[in-house]
């Protein structure tokens, strides 16, 4: 899959900024056929990152949301301020 069909959106919600400084996580809902490795490929590609684990779980409104935990080399906050959601 192309990693723009992969990633949809980054999401920001209170959780998840808390998540962005304690876990060193980043949050994004993604297409719903997406795997854990098509969304670890796809962070890696489009945010020049290394991913050390993908969670993935289905919203009750259908919707997938990808909870990704970066490698301890890079930080979350960095990228969420590059893409603009902190």
């Amino acid at each position: 899959m192309d990693p723009y069909e992969v990633i949809l959106y980054p999401l920001m919600t209170e959780a998840a900024s808390l998540m962005v400084e304690s876990e060193n996580k980043l949050v994004f809902m993604v297409n719903l056929k997406a795997t854990k490795g098509n969304v670890r490929k796809a962070v890696e590609e489009l945010y020049e990152v290394r991913v050390k684990k993908v969670n993935l779980l289905i919203t009750p409104k259908g919707e997938k949301k990808a909870f990704v935990k970066l490698h301890p080399d890079y930080k979350a906050a960095d990228i969420a301020i590059k893409i603009g959601i902190l």
